[in-house]
């Protein structure tokens, strides 16, 4: 059935409840337009409660040619959006709501430690409601009708009444997000739906996800879940990144091996190796590292040593003989180039729907530069739907929330440009 005249009047439609459409549907409030946000689920902003459960970090306080760079690919399209919505916009838009930031040492920014995503989200859904902005949940998109119409389901109600709703938007924002964390309601079922359009879909691909080795039953047994701390690492030959490493039963994960993730992708994908080079000792010089080495005694416990003039605890001498089984017996030179460049062979990376993030998603070249579907005037896309990735850190939530700001202008510009024809 389809929503009354007087229902279906002139409102822009935002599908999905995330950062990225929350944040279309207050600019779009805020400069005067009727907005109605639709969300499969049963609340808004499932996957930013769960996000936020790791580390609530919004976004990141380093310089803005550094930020961009950090989205890869896309680096010259991010440096635009951006500067449209910046992280000191990110924190005055907090700070609207409430919520007080502060930067960390690392440069991350998050809400001081008072301040919970469940008190965000609540205080940002109590503004939307103050702008005017209607927020129908458990109404699920089905696809497109005509040029400019929705299909939508209303399971707000029993099953057995559930009813499908035909829209008619001025201008409608699809943001949906990816297809990782499928239970937060991101599960990417939206793909065959702008396929049936012939917009172009990367497949997605797991990104910030742990990476698996095919460890031995004794090291797993033996190593169990442990940490690495101060560690560097690289991929082949590329750049390393410090950080702390966990290792688990299935591999490694933390922040620098899913900053990794893309490399990883990409070797795997060739066939080529993956292997992940951990530097253990990554303040010292090769030179001091030798020093050192070569005041062990003849006899000395290799565990011991490594300990007490090192500071190599466990679980490092279990993961040196896992990857060298000689290592006890290494003579200092080749036991510092281990030390330093320990290989891990990467067989894998964890499962799509594990994974903090993906890449893929709707092609650039599918969009406009106001992110509006060249294949359907009028609809914009925002958020995870896009074929962009970056590394946690604040770098994901910056980049939802400035292409939500983003395809909010676009829409102004689109409905202006519609008057104009008129």
């Amino acid at each position: 059935m389809a929503e009354t005249p007087r229902d279906n009047a002139s409102f822009v439609a935002v599908v999905g409840g995330g950062p990225a459409g929350l944040l279309a549907a207050q600019r779009l409030a805020e400069a005067g337009c009727r907005v109605r946000v639709y969300e499969a689920q049963a609340t808004v902003g499932r996957k930013f409660l769960v996000a936020g459960h790791g580390g609530f970090n919004l976004s990141n306080a380093e310089d803005m040619g550094r930020f961009a760079s950090r989205y890869g690919p896309e680096e010259p399209r991010f440096r635009n959006l951006l500067h449209h919505f910046s992280p000191l916009e990110l924190r005055a838009w907090a700070t609207g709501l409430g919520i007080e930031t502060f930067v960390g040492t690392s440069g991350r920014i998050f809400p001081v430690a008072a301040h919970k995503p469940a008190e965000l989200l609540r205080a940002w859904v109590a503004q939307l409601g103050e702008l005017g902005v209607e927020i129908l949940t458990r109404h699920r998109w089905l696809g497109f009708v005509g040029a400019t119409g929705l299909r939508v389901r209303d399971e707000s109600g029993r099953p057995e009444v559930a009813r499908e709703l035909v829209l008619e938007p001025v201008a409608t924002i699809l943001a949906l997000g990816g297809a990782s964390w499928a239970k937060t309601g991101s599960d990417g079922a939206w793909v065959p739906l702008v396929e049936q359009l012939g917009v172009a879909v990367t497949s997605f691909a797991p990104a910030n996800c742990g990476a698996e080795v095919a460890w031995s039953a004794f090291f797993k047994e033996k190593a169990g879940r442990a940490p690495l701390k101060n560690m560097a690492l690289r991929v082949n030959d590329g750049p390393a990144l410090r950080g702390e490493i966990m290792l688990t039963e299935y591999g490694l994960e933390g922040t620098p091996v899913y900053a990794k993730t893309p490399q990883l992708r990409a070797a795997l994908a060739t066939g080529g190796p993956a292997n992940l080079h951990l530097n253990l000792k990554p303040d010292l010089t090769p030179e001091a590292l030798l020093t050192k080495l070569r005041q062990r005694r003849p006899g000395a416990s290799l565990s011991d040593f490594l300990r007490k003039t090192l500071h190599l605890g466990p679980p490092v001498p279990t993961l040196l003989r896992e990857v060298q089984p000689e290592a006890a017996t290494l003579d200092p030179v080749a036991l510092a180039a281990l030390l330093q460049a320990l290989p891990i062979a990467v067989t894998g990376l964890r499962p799509l729907d594990e994974a903090i993030s993906t890449a893929g998603g709707i092609a650039f070249a599918a969009v406009d530069d106001h992110l509006m579907l060249r294949q359907r005037p009028g609809t914009f896309v925002a958020g995870e739907m896009l074929d962009w990735e970056a590394p946690t850190g604040g770098y994901l939530l910056q980049g939802c929330f400035s292409t939500g700001a983003w395809v909010a202008k676009g829409v102004l510009a689109w409905q202006q440009a519609m008057r104009n024809i008129r």
